[in-house]
């Protein structure tokens, strides 16, 4: 998921979406400890980055919020 793509929904959408993809982590990280999955080894870290991606876009529109008020 592209940062562009995420800034245009709402602080609600990304907040749902980033528990979203935090539940999945939690999920394949759990799976991949029971028993290594073979693809776990390429969606963990996407799914890492589109946390920090979801959580940049957050504190730019907290950010742009504060300042306009």
């Amino acid at each position: 998921m592209k940062a562009e793509e995420l800034r245009s929904y709402t602080l609600h959408e990304l907040h749902q979406l980033l528990h979203q993809k935090r539940k999945e982590l939690m999920d394949l990280r759990y799976r991949n400890a029971q028993s290594p999955l073979s693809d776990a080894a390429s969606k963990i870290p996407s799914l890492k980055k589109d946390v920090a991606r979801i959580l940049t876009v957050i504190n730019e529109k907290r950010y742009e919020r504060s300042r306009s008020s």
